[in-house]
């Protein structure tokens, strides 16, 4: 058995989660169990570039990924003020990412942790606190916010599973978490921990539905499917109305 074969039915063993591999996605594994090596500097910067073109259909030219995405610009400038925030230097690493934001209206605090294959699509009005801390494989449109809720010097900001789906303008505030695989709703307000595979719309938002994991390296970007909760409460009154009338 060649070394691939072997990895590839490794994957397929350890990948009961979303019910199908699909064979090529090491992502399934768990980070402890994972046989790969972990990608060096040069690899993480390939690793980057491939993201986008998997994530963002309107990708079509390597020059035009290197020069006119600002959330892999944001990413990488981000990926060497963090490496400057955990060696202590905060003045010049805070300074590189407020010079990041100005360059491209995305703003991530240099301590925050983020993970791998980790994507911003147009990113305008992103803001990612100090403490919050994001896993493998999210993705992450304009206007959402990591934001804390706390003055205390502690844990304030959410923490974001692998393969999550932060929609447009969405906003969570506070040390909770969103479990992996959740997809949070365009607009929707995230106060309280999300579990697993669960889609939450709403202000404040709240779970609508639960549902069987898909590969997180193909994102489902449908968001017009989500539930419509004010539609559904007001359809389900007028039914009880027509009902209770009907009756009399």
């Amino acid at each position: 058995m060649s070394e691939t074969q072997g990895l590839s039915q490794f994957i397929a063993a350890a990948c009961p989660r979303c019910g199908v591999c699909c064979a090529d996605c090491e992502t399934c594994l768990p980070p402890e169990a994972c046989p790969m090596p972990q990608p060096n500097f040069f690899q993480r910067l390939r690793e980057d570039v491939q993201t986008v073109f998997a994530k963002d259909p309107a990708a079509r030219s390597l020059i035009e990924v290197l020069t006119c995405y600002p959330g892999l610009h944001a990413i990488w400038t981000h990926r060497v003020a963090h490496a400057l925030w955990t060696r202590g230097w905060h003045f010049l690493a805070r300074w590189l990412s407020h010079i990041s934001r100005g360059l491209t209206g995305i703003e991530i605090h240099p301590g925050a942790q983020i993970g791998r294959r980790f994507f911003i699509d147009h990113g305008m009005g992103v803001v990612i606190g100090e403490t919050a801390e994001i896993a493998d494989d999210v993705l992450m449109y304009k206007g959402v916010v990591l934001g804390g809720v706390s003055l205390e010097k502690t844990k304030r900001h959410p923490t974001i599973g692998n393969g999550v789906i932060l929609g447009t303008n969405a906003i969570v505030l506070g040390p909770i978490t969103v479990g992996d695989g959740a997809r949070i709703g365009s607009g929707s307000v995230v106060v309280k921990a999300v579990p697993n595979c669960a889609t939450v719309v709403g202000i404040p938002g709240r779970v609508v539905k639960l549902h069987g994991v898909a590969c997180r390296r193909k994102p489902d970007l449908h968001h017009e499917q989500l539930p419509d909760m004010v539609a559904d409460t007001i359809r389900d009154l007028t039914r009880r109305i027509e009902a209770l009338e009907n009756a009399a």
